[in-house]
Formats: structure tokens, sequence, C-alpha cells
């Protein structure tokens, strides 16, 4: 996933920089870099080796006095090249990222809204200084902060910041930075007008571009491997998958010991796709034990992504340390295009579009948070198909009527898509949702709950909340554990989260106490 950091101030010099990038060794595991450009000037990065992976792959770039540092992947890089080439530049390298200069070189920033790619990148410009750019979705992070003096820096993760920025923030998707200024190049969530069709022509488009999704994202220098919860979405990227490349793929699940949900599933994918198959059994005991490691990893405090990253951190943690995996494809992002189990709930079209485009802003904090953090952190890079900027945009501009959950299925659109008897068993494709915490197993959501029960025993757990400002005041003593855990590693940093993920209070049957889809009225089968 590789480690980006940039800075100009005489806070830091080299030997503090070296000295704070030992946190993200693990992110970019293979080799590390630190230049110093010009006075008080540093650009740092620790790489992960995926596209050109011998040391000419190395950043920074460097052409006509810029320099670029990029985590990300650059889907179509190899016409983009080819183009460049034939205008008369030449590579160093093999790496997708060393397309960034030339193309910034070229257009300015009206490159970033160009990009088909996952990526957040610091250029520097002697004329103009740090540009800064992140993908619309926000799938490789980003944060900045300014130290005393008013200086800003960037870094792909926070504990990078935080010794010497007061405040650190994420850096806003689909935003460039520039003259001290955050300008928007893309708001992913806007839709200028709506795609109406029929049932089948929809289904057609989301089917072909799903497909194309999957398909550049197979692209690697190294092994490529798919994280198989058994659910509708991490199934068909493995389906996917196994058309385009015409062979068995590898894939890897996980679930409690004792009472797992999705495992079953997930092996019955993979039987029927001749997957090469791991199942990785986990305990309260280690859920409990790697709680700390967990949040100090994702920095942040809110329940849902916590919870769902307990199973997935482990389970890289497994792959890493037993596999020569280097790249995993996810399933995330569907969710906040197709509906959760509480948006069947939405008093209307317009509702289920405005609580769409929301959690698509703000996923960048929740789902795309807990696939870098449990991923990068375990030394693998994490790929997104349903988060391809072309099929979210299409996604995102479906009629909304036609998103409504009126079948009793979630998700119809996407089944529908793929229903035509030879992707995926029926009993896959139409099997309602668990929510990824849940689906491990019960037991584990209500062992931490336990947990955190006993720690405060006895403590006026009203006073204990009211230590926390409004916005993201703990309400539970799962809440107040999470909480007090971040602040022991984030001191006063709550404001990089935007809240706690819940469904929409105001709805019908979704002012719940609990995030979990278990305390919803339509959970039904989702947990068997």
């Amino acid at each position: 996933m590789c480690t980006i950091f940039a800075y100009r101030g005489n806070l830091l010099g080299q030997t503090e920089i070296r000295s704070l990038l030992k946190r993200t060794e693990r992110r970019g595991p293979d080799e590390a870099k630190l230049i110093s450009p010009g006075k008080d000037l540093y650009m740092a990065f620790q790489r992960l080796s995926i596209m050109g992976i011998d040391s000419r792959g190395m950043q920074p770039f460097e052409r006509n006095g810029r320099f670029s540092i990029t985590n990300g992947e650059i889907y179509g890089f190899r016409d983009i090249r080819r183009q460049l080439e034939n205008e008369g530049y030449a590579f160093g390298s093999d790496s997708d990222c060393e397309t960034v200069l030339p193309l910034y070189e070229k257009h300015g920033e009206d490159m970033f809204a160009m990009l088909d790619a996952e990526f957040a990148t610091v250029i520097y410009d002697p004329e103009d200084g740090f540009i800064a750019a992140r993908d619309p979705i926000g799938i490789r992070p980003l944060f900045y902060g300014y130290d005393g003096d008013g200086n800003i820096a960037f870094a792909s993760e926070a504990c990078l910041l935080t010794p010497f920025c007061a405040t650190v923030m994420p850096f806003p998707p689909g935003y460039y930075f520039k003259d001290g200024r955050f300008i928007c190049y893309r708001d992913i969530s806007q839709v200028d007008h709506f795609a109406y069709g029929s049932e089948d022509e929809v289904a057609g488009n989301i089917r072909k571009k799903l497909i194309k999704a999957v398909e550049k994202r197979l692209d690697s220098d190294t092994p490529v491997a798919f994280l198989l919860s058994g659910g509708l979405d991490s199934s068909l990227v493995c389906s996917i998958a196994t058309k385009l490349l015409g062979r068995g793929i590898r894939t890897f699940s996980i679930g409690m010991d004792t009472d797992p949900i999705d495992s079953k599933y997930a092996e019955r994918t993979a039987e029927y796709l001749g997957a090469k198959h791991t199942n990785v059994t986990m305990t309260e005991a280690e859920v409990i034990a790697a709680l700390p490691e967990v949040i100090q990893s994702l920095a942040t405090y809110d329940i849902t992504t916590i919870r769902a990253s307990m199973g997935m951190y482990l389970l890289c943690r497994y792959i890493h340390e037993n596999t020569d995996v280097r790249v995993l494809l996810t399933g995330e992002v569907s969710d906040e295009l197709f509906g959760y189990k509480y948006t069947d709930f939405a008093p209307s079209a317009e509702a289920f579009e405005k609580e769409s485009q929301k959690r698509i802003r703000e996923i960048y904090a929740y789902d795309v948070l807990r696939a870098d953090r449990c991923i990068a952190d375990n030394s693998l890079e994490a790929r997104v198909p349903f988060g391809d900027l072309d099929f979210a945009s299409y996604v995102l501009s479906i009629d909304p009527e036609m998103k409504l959950n009126r079948t009793g299925h979630g998700k119809y659109l996407l089944r529908k898509a793929f229903d035509d008897g030879s992707w995926l068993p029926d009993d896959i494709l139409w099997r309602e949702k668990a929510a990824f915490s849940d689906a491990v197993g019960h037991s584990m959501v209500d062992g931490l709950k336990k947990h955190a029960e006993r720690i405060y025993a006895g403590k006026d757990l009203e006073k204990e909340y009211m230590k926390y400002p409004e916005d993201g005041r703990p309400f539970t003593p799962e809440s107040l554990l999470y909480r007090e855990i971040f602040e022991g590693f984030y001191p006063g940093q709550h404001r990089m989260i935007p809240g706690f993920w819940m469904p929409h209070s105001s709805w019908p049957g979704c002012n719940v106490d609990d995030p979990s889809a278990r305390v919803l009225s339509n959970y039904g089968k989702s947990g068997e």
C-alpha cells in the first residue's frame, strides 16, 4: 500500500522524520527513501512493490526539477505510457506511478480528473510548492496538518503527523491542494442526470462495468488473491475473476471458532468456483487481545468500523505471515451504492438516493478506511472493484426508484445482473445480507460488548460519556471503551472521523442504539 510523507518546515529534520517513519514501515516494507530537494523541504516514500517491482520503480520520481510521490494504482497506465512515449518521454521504470509527473507537466491540475485510479499523491514544484490530491472515493489514504508555524504537511497515516501538528484531518476525497487552497475536482456523489432504462438494460450495464472493474484490478507483478466472505459482493468479485483468468483463484475467509456464519458460504462459493480456499478461525480471546492494536491502526473510535476490522485484520495478518500474496481484491463500496439492510426503510426513492450519496462521500472514514488499514498494516495492497469510478458513477446515476427494495431482496439490480445460472449458485446469489462483523459469528460482537461491560461495571456511565464532546460522544460501554483506546493513541483528534456510522435515525425502524443490522426488524434470515 506504500507510505507517502511530505513537509516543508523547520520543526523537523531528517533524523526526526526517519524516526517517525518507523511507525508506518509495515505499509512499505520493501524499500524506503527520504529526500530533501530544497531547504527545509522533505519528501519520503516507503514502498510495497506491486508494479515495476525492481528498484527503478522506487519513488520519489523526479522530472525537470519537480518531484512526485504517489501511493496508488493508475489503471490503464500502459496506454498512458505508450502515448507519452510517442510524444518523446522516456520512462526509467515499469511503475504505473511514474506517469504522474509527465501527466502533470502536460495537463496541470486538470490531470487529477482524468485519472482512472485509486491514488493519493504529492507533487513538489519549485514554483508552486506542494500540490496534493486524492482519488474521488478516498480509497487511498491521505491526511494533512499544520505545524506550529503554519506549514502544511501530508502523510498516508495520521500517526506521522500528530507529533508535530496540533490538528490532523483527512484530505478530502476528490480534491486537490494548491496555493493554500483545497479545490474539488470531482464530487463522485453528485449526479448530473439520472440514467433511465429497462431492468434488463440497467442490469446489463452493471454486469459489463463490474466485469471491467475487476479485470483492470487483476494487473499485478505480484501474486493476487481474494477476500471471500460468502456474501454477495465478494463472491461476485471472485466469480468474475475466475472467468476472466480462466483458472482457479486463491481465496481466504475468517470466522469465530464457535459460531461462524459466513465461513460455510465462503467454502460453498470457493468449491463452486474451483478456488484454492483457506478458512481461518479466531477466538474471543484473540479478538480482545488485538483490539488496542486494531484501533491504533485504524485511528478511529467508530463502532462499526472497529467491529468489522477485527476479523479482517486478523485474516490479513494470517495471509501476510503464511503466503506470498501481495494484492487482495475486496467487496467494499457495494453497500453504499446498492443499499444496506436499513435502507429498506427509506421513506422514498429521493431519501434513498440522498443517503447513498452521503455514504459515498463519507466512506473514506469507514469501510474504505477499514480495508486500507487491515490490509496495508499487514504489508498487502487492497483493490476495490466496486469503487471503480466508472462503475460507481453509473450506479449512483441509476433511477433511484429502481434501487429501492421492492422484491424482498436487497441489491436486487446487482443480483439480477448476474442471474443467468453460471456466475454463482442461487443460494449465494440470492442469500440475504449479513454484515461482516455479525457474519464472522455473533459471539464476536457479543464478546466485545461483554468485555466493555466488565471494564465499566459499577461506574457512572453517563458521567463517563460526558467527558467527550457532543460530536462523537460515546453512548454505550462498548463505544466508551473504543473512544478511550482511541484517545490514548490520538488525543484530541476525534474530528478525523465524521461521527458514528449509524442507520438513518429519522426513518421508521431505524432509531436504534446499535449499528448492527441484527437490531433491525428486517434482519430475518441474514444470520443463518
